[in-house]
Formats: structure tokens, sequence, C-alpha cells
């Protein structure tokens, strides 16, 4: 094939363009303005805010990787050009979002998200199971929708609002029960787009989309439930469903983790894995912490697109080979534990949390068991001698907590104007007792305990396939 025909078309040329050159504006208006953020507002229907430029930074900066990277991988595809067009549409969706004020125009992004993502999935019509997939996803994102549309519309008509600042401006004056059932429907919503159990299969279903198209997904639109909930942040204080949005996230993370260790094709591991990162977001989100959250959706989508994108070059240098159970010495684990220690004890010196009985107690957790896991991925490789693991592994781990401190710290400095973002839960006895569950969970399923009980392999095995009418409805009308 000449060169010249595997160069991207100049359409994919100026879209990529057209998004560095926003990404760059966005950077430097953040940079501009820090620490004190811009709140400008067009009238009822548009604000611009801190969390505007940071998720609008996000979106503009994955969406110009996966053009790049889409302009030569898809070359020789039919739908080449339909491609592009929908990811500009699914990115102009979420800008919507990020900047609307007025209820009715986030209903319009929303949906407007869940209709270029399920064609993202779909794009491909000639091929059954895509286009059964891009159905069954459908369904999901017109209820989140729905769910959405009913949470916000109550408040809207109980307060004859019909702006987000006004609606968190006087949530205080609406009655209880309507409150929470507002929060639940939102919830509800937040759940859908986020994949959480038991909503998680169309995630699942939907591994037919082309791998650019993945990677927008796990990168930029499941992360919409994180944007949805810290924009309404003061609705989930005022109607006592904190601890709810902690369980569902704590739930679905265990169950994500251990279904993640059973799969053998990538991409299924990959959904697996984004489930669990959404389900940590969702807690962090739950524990008060929505800053931690907007941290956690700009690093698991830069880490999560990597992944995708590079997923193709990682299977084309692996060879068959009898699968082994990593074996762990005594020395490992216990660097590996001490390390996981140390992680969480630099984070709270640097953040200031984890340090009183509050939430910020679960917030180090979850960074000690995300330090211990990156660590034990790297003491177990055998290319690395033990003494290069003992010298990579410390720099790994002041580099990566570092810089998580410091974006953490960052981030709540520029969003400071919006209410309640680092807002820390007082401990309750639920949430002690359901954190020693959570981690008696994750250590059965890190030392492989769960193995002895094949009912639970069957269970999880069958809780991570895909819909299964996304495989056999459409060989039904083939004739």
């Amino acid at each position: 094939m000449n060169d010249q025909n595997l160069r991207p078309s100049l359409l994919y040329r100026m879209v990529a363009f057209f998004l560095w050159a926003l990404f760059a504006l966005n950077i430097g208006s953040i940079v501009w303005y820090y620490p004190e953020a811009p709140n400008w507002t067009y009238g009822d229907l548009f604000r611009i805010s801190s969390l505007s430029l940071i998720i609008w930074a996000t979106v503009c900066f994955f969406s110009a990787v996966v053009i790049n990277f889409a302009g030569k991988y898809l070359i020789g595809f039919k739908y080449y050009k339909r491609f592009v067009l929908l990811a500009l549409g699914f990115t102009g969706s979420v800008s919507l979002l990020v900047f609307a004020n007025h209820v009715l125009i986030i209903l319009v992004a929303w949906l407007g998200m869940g209709f270029f993502m399920s064609r993202l999935i779909g794009i491909d019509r000639r091929w059954g199971e895509a286009r059964e997939a891009s159905r069954y996803c459908q369904k999901h994102f017109l209820a989140g929708t729905l769910f959405l549309a009913i949470g916000l519309l109550m408040l809207s008509f109980e307060l004859n609002q019909f702006t987000v600042t006004g609606i968190i401006s006087s949530v205080g004056d609406i009655p209880y029960w309507l409150l929470l059932i507002s929060a639940l429907c939102i919830i509800i919503a937040a759940a859908i787009q986020s994949a959480m159990f038991p909503f998680h299969r169309w995630l699942l279903s939907a591994m037919t989309s082309p791998t650019p198209a993945s990677a927008l997904m796990h990168a930029g639109f499941v992360n919409g439930a994180g944007i949805l909930l810290t924009l309404l942040a003061p609705l989930f204080f005022k109607s006592d469903t904190m601890t709810l949005l902690f369980f569902i996230g704590g739930i679905t993370a265990i169950v994500a983790q251990f279904a993640k260790l059973i799969q053998v094709n990538i991409k299924q591991k990959l959904g697996c894995s984004t489930t669990a990162q959404m389900a940590f977001m969702i807690m962090q989100c739950g524990l008060g912490f929505f800053n931690a959250a907007v941290v956690h959706l700009i690093l698991h989508g830069c880490y999560k697109a990597y992944l995708f994108l590079s997923s193709g070059e990682e299977i084309e240098h692996l060879s068959p080979k009898k699968p082994q159970r990593p074996s762990r010495t005594k020395w490992q684990t216990a660097f590996v534990f001490a390390l996981g220690i140390l992680g969480a004890l630099f984070f709270a010196w640097i953040t200031g949390k984890g340090l009183h009985l509050d939430g910020g107690i679960f917030l180090t957790l979850i960074v000690a068991i995300t330090v211990g896991q990156a660590m034990e991925n790297i003491i177990k490789r055998d290319e690395f001698s033990i003494l290069k693991k003992l010298i990579i592994a410390p720099i790994f781990f002041l580099l990566s907590i570092g810089l998580y401190a410091l974006m953490y710290n960052g981030t709540t400095i520029f969003m400071h104007d919006l209410p309640m973002i680092d807002y820390p839960e007082s401990l309750s006895v639920l949430q002690i007792v359901f954190g020693v569950i959570f981690l008696i969970g994750f250590f059965i399923m890190k030392l492989g305990i769960y193995e002895s009980f094949p009912w639970l392999y069957v269970k999880l095995i069958n809780d991570s396939q895909p819909y299964k009418k996304t495989l056999l409805r459409y060989k039904k009308n083939i004739k």
C-alpha cells in the first residue's frame, strides 16, 4: 500500500488540530485564572466555572488523542469518516453538559452523550452483534436520561427554578420526601452511566465498538456520573444519600475486581477494570470528596485511554503459554504492604486527609490499596532484579503519590467556588462495618481464596458476560 494512503485524511487532521487548540486554550485559561476560577454566566443557559474548565480540558485532550490514533488505525474502515463525526458529536455533548446551567440543556446534553456513544458502539450496522449491542446500550442510556429528567424536573417545578445554580441555592427549601426521591432518581442515572452493579452489563456488551471508540467510552463517557454528582453535591448531603453512594461504589468495586481476575479477553478485563475504577469514584463522592472524584476521573481517563490504545500492540507481542498462578514470597508481601501503608501516610501528610475520624480515613485507604497494587505489579515482574525492584518501586511510589496529592490539592483550591466539593462525612457505624467487609473481600480476592469456591467462580463468570441477546437475538433473523 502506498505511504500516501496510510496518512490520516484531511478531515482527521483538521479535527485533531481543532481539538488540540481547544485543549491549549483551556490549559491557558486555567493557568491564567488560577487560583481564582472565573464564574461567568450567560443568562440562565450557560455557566463557566472551575469545573467547566477542568472537565472541558480533559475532554478535549482525550478526544484529540483518540482522533489522532484513529486517523491511522481506522484507515480502510468503511465508516472511517462517520467515526470522526460521531466522536465530534460526543465531544460536543460533553462540552455542552459541563457548560450548561439550564436543566433542559443538561438533559439534552445527557441524551446526546448516550445517542452518539450508542452509534459509536454499533457503527458497523452490518455486524449483527454490534447492531444489537447498540440497541441494548441505547435502552440503558434512555433509561438514565429518563431518571435524570424525573429527578431534575421534580426539583425545578417545586422551586420554579430551572437552573442548576438556582436549585442548589434553594435546596434547603425543598420538602424532604421530594428531595429524597429526586436524589435517588439522579443516583440511578449516574449508576447507569458509570456501569455500576447491576447496570454493568451494557458496558460489557459494548465491546463491539472499534478500539478508539472504546478508549473514548472508557476514558470519557463513563466519567459523566462524576461530573453530574459534583454539580449537584449539596442535593445528596441534604437528602442523606451520601452513605448510599458509598455502598453502591463499594459493592460494585469488589464485584468488578473479582470479575476482572477471571477474564481471558483483554477488552472484557479492561471493561471490568473500568467498572471498578468508576466504583471507587462513586465511593469518593459518597465520602464527601467530590474533588477527589474529579481527580480520579482525570487520572483514570489517561490510564484507561492508554491501555485501550496500546492493547493491540500488547497482544501482538504475546505468545500462548500455560497460565501460572503468581507466587509471592514473604518479603515481597511485606514490602508491598509496607509501601501501601507508607503511601497512605504520605498522602495524608501532604493533603491533610485521613488524619481525623471522618471519611478521609477511607480516602487514604483507597490510596493505600491503589499504591499496593501498583507496587505489586512492579515487584512480580521477572525482568527486574531484586536490586532494580528495590530502586524502581520507591521512586515510582514517591512520584505517583506526590503527583496525585499535588493534583488533589491544586484541584481543591481551584474548585473552591463550588459548594461542598470537599466536605468529608462523619464516620458512622454502617460505614465502619462496610469498610471492614470491603477489606475482607479485597484480601480474599488478592490472596486467591475465592478459587476454593467453584460456585463463586461460576457466579462471577456469568455476571461478567455481555447481555445474551446481543449475541443471540440477531441470529434469529438470519434466513
